[in-house]
């Protein structure tokens, strides 16, 4: 969940929300003269104790901006960076660059700190590839929707199917590249739950991983969409069980519920079964 850096109030509000990570932001949230005071604030409430962890959305690149984000942010409590705008290997490049100079000063340990492209413009898509593939410290990758749709030209509609090629690009370029399932965008209408909560179905639906949110009451939605439910759960485990019966003898084909099961679909519950026990371990 985003909290603008320079407001106390909001970050506090965003730790004690249950979030799995807050991200303390230095980019759009943060006028321009409130960059400098937002970074030591950055810094400082990264410096205590939390129950999540703490990324920092850094400015992009070409700002001007980034290496006094980084060097403001980078210590032992930092878990990761959000870099806004990504639009080249380059770009990724410099900030690993930065930040592993900044582990070495600090004796701090090597590689933790990850770095999570933000997708927002056409030629950011455009470099999916070479971005998810630029460095170790990327495991997956995020959407911002707002500057994308800018960027484009676009007018999303409430289901934004405007938007459904550039998530599908995502998650094929994170597949593709062995990254983990990307982060989707943010759901700006923070008042339309129900809306959210369509919008984090569809982003499961598409092989997300998770949604990027920008107030607490946008969390349960979130949970609830990304996690199986107990009829799901419930049909996983037949799926298995009956496939595993018919391995046993010797067929690769079965009739679940109605429905055809066969490598993919038994494997596909597998997944979602290991999901759970992740979960709950």
């Amino acid at each position: 969940m985003f909290a603008p850096a320079n407001n106390a109030g909001r970050v506090e509000k965003a730790l004690a929300a249950g979030a799995d990570v807050v991200i303390l932001d230095l980019e759009d949230a943060c006028p321009e003269a409130e960059k400098s005071a937002a970074r030591a604030a950055a810094g400082e409430l990264l410096r205590q104790e939390r129950a999540c962890q703490a990324y920092v959305r850094v400015n992009g690149a070409g700002t001007g901006h980034l290496e006094a984000d980084l060097q403001a942010v980078v210590g032992e409590g930092l878990d990761g960076i959000i870099l806004a705008k990504a639009e080249r290997a380059a770009e990724v490049l410099e900030a690993e660059r930065i930040i592993g100079l900044l582990e070495q000063r600090r004796s701090l340990p090597g590689g933790r700190v990850q770095i999570v492209p933000l997708i927002e413009t056409a030629i950011g898509i455009s470099n999916l590839r070479s971005i998810a593939g630029a460095s170790r410290r990327v495991r997956r990758l995020g959407l911002g929707s707002a500057d994308l749709a800018l960027d484009l030209g676009l007018r999303p509609g409430p289901d934004e199917l405007e938007l459904l090629p550039f998530r599908a690009s995502l998650v094929l370029a994170s597949k593709v590249e062995e990254l983990e399932r990307p982060i989707d965008a943010a759901w700006l209408s923070i008042a339309d739950d129900a809306g959210m909560g369509r919008a984090a179905e569809r982003a499961r639906a598409m092989g997300f991983e998770g949604k990027l949110c920008i107030h607490p009451r946008q969390l349960e939605a979130v949970r609830a969409a990304f996690t199986p439910s107990r009829e799901e759960i419930a049909r996983a485990q037949r799926i298995v069980e009956a496939f595993a019966a018919a391995e046993a003898q010797g067929s690769a084909a079965v009739i679940v519920d109605g429905a055809l099961v066969d490598y993919p679909i038994a494997r596909q519950a597998e997944r979602l079964l290991a999901s759970v026990e992740r979960r709950t371990a």
